[in-house]
């Protein structure tokens, strides 16, 4: 195991800028038990994020550690796929979600077997979305330099400071990784974890379909014409920020979406009067779709309206039998060592305490930890007595 605390980072910073200075890393890197791997990028002005580097690091204290700068000549990153799709060797990330969107749009590949730390760290009672660099220093017992978290990424040359930063994210990570997989075998959670990444390996995590982009739009109105006007405004916006690359919000902001679908224009004059509507997006090409989009909504037949799921508008609370569950999820989650959110939300309980019984409470490893006892509460068929500090279920 890596020695915590102890200095990992080397001043001769290795950079490969080569598609052949990446392959011959990823060949030592087959022959390793795992790979930790972190990347920067920026996503400010696009709409998928630009990827402007990669760390990788192997396994032990002299383990080679190095950067990958895709932004140099005309490098390939085919290798490091070849290495994600090799299922002998681990590949450890920290919050992984957007390291992996960016190699999913890339590559169209996800890294397998992938243990992601942040995630293993809940299962290991380390509380909900625990940070790297807390991390870092309860379990390698170090300290990060924070200077360069806020930096261009895309510019270069790239800083002795940047770089030192950038390994760290790689380096440290080898101790956390060891520490935190020990801790699950010991305790048996293992399958915790992966039932926990299967939906950072699934494409549709990452696939926004512009057909259901209206879905992320908060609104309360739930008339059917008005749905219509959100859902062809909003598969506009998606369509045109994905096609551009650039964010949705540079085409129009959800609160000038929504004022649109009440406003109904029919022409660029009707625009001109939108008070939140972005000026460049009061002509050309994007005034042309928001005046299609409303004349498609509006001509739409209702049968062909989004539909609501009016059965759960009609699920009524019990608010004392949520008051119960939010007791009973305090006692299993203290007595598993697992932060209370990552069992269940308080919309879980509300939703398992109106009678529903879809929520992912109810799941997995949830259901043994908490939704067994927590369907038997429903049914009357335990009850929650005090002992001391303690709550202990009790069978009826």
């Amino acid at each position: 195991m890596c020695g915590a605390g102890r200095e990992i980072i080397r001043a001769d910073m290795k950079t490969l800028t080569t598609t052949d200075e990446l392959a011959a890393f990823c060949k030592a890197a087959a022959a390793a038990p795992y790979v930790t791997i972190d990347t920067e990028f920026l996503r400010e002005r696009t709409y998928y994020a630009k990827l402007c580097l990669v760390q990788l690091a192997l396994p032990g204290d002299d383990g080679e550690a190095v950067l990958v700068d895709p932004l140099v000549g005309d490098m390939s990153m085919e290798p490091l796929f070849e290495l994600f799709r090799n299922e002998n060797v681990v590949k450890v990330f920290h919050a992984a979600r957007q390291d992996l969107e960016i190699f999913f749009t890339e590559g169209e590949v996800f890294p397998e077997p992938l243990f992601d730390t942040q995630v293993a760290a809940m299962v290991c009672g380390f509380g909900e979305q625990v940070g790297y660099e807390t991390l870092v220093r309860k379990i390698a017992k170090a300290n990060l330099d924070k200077t360069s978290r806020f930096t261009d990424w895309s510019r270069r040359p790239l800083t002795e400071a940047q770089k030192t930063y950038a390994l760290a994210d790689v380096t440290h990570l080898r101790v956390i990784y060891e520490y935190l997989a020990a801790e699950l075998d010991k305790t048996g959670r293992a399958k915790w974890l992966h039932e926990e990444l299967r939906v950072l390996t699934a494409p549709e995590t990452y696939v926004v379909k512009p057909s259901e982009a209206w879905k992320r739009i908060k609104t309360r109105t739930h008339s059917g014409k008005f749905l219509a006007l959100v859902r062809e405004l909003a598969r506009f916006r998606e369509g045109y920020a994905q096609a551009r690359n650039i964010p949705r919000n540079r085409v129009f902001k959800d609160d000038a979406l929504l004022e649109l679908a009440s406003t109904k224009p029919r022409s660029t004059e009707d625009l001109g009067r939108s008070r939140l509507l972005l000026r460049e997006a009061r002509r050309g090409e994007i005034a042309e779709g928001i005046i299609e989009a409303v004349g498609v909504a509006l001509d739409m037949p209702p049968e062909e309206y989004p539909k609501i799921d009016k059965a759960k508008d009609k699920l009524q609370v019990n608010p004392a039998l949520a008051d119960l569950l939010r007791v009973l999820l305090k006692a299993k989650a203290e007595s598993a060592g697992v932060a209370q959110k990552l069992i269940a939300t308080a919309a879980d309980l509300d939703a398992i305490a109106s009678g529903e019984r879809d929520a992912m409470a109810l799941k997995g490893w949830r259901r043994e930890v908490f939704g067994e006892d927590a369907l038997r509460l429903c049914n009357g068929e335990i009850a929650l007595a005090a002992r001391g500090s303690a709550v202990e279920v009790i069978a009826l």
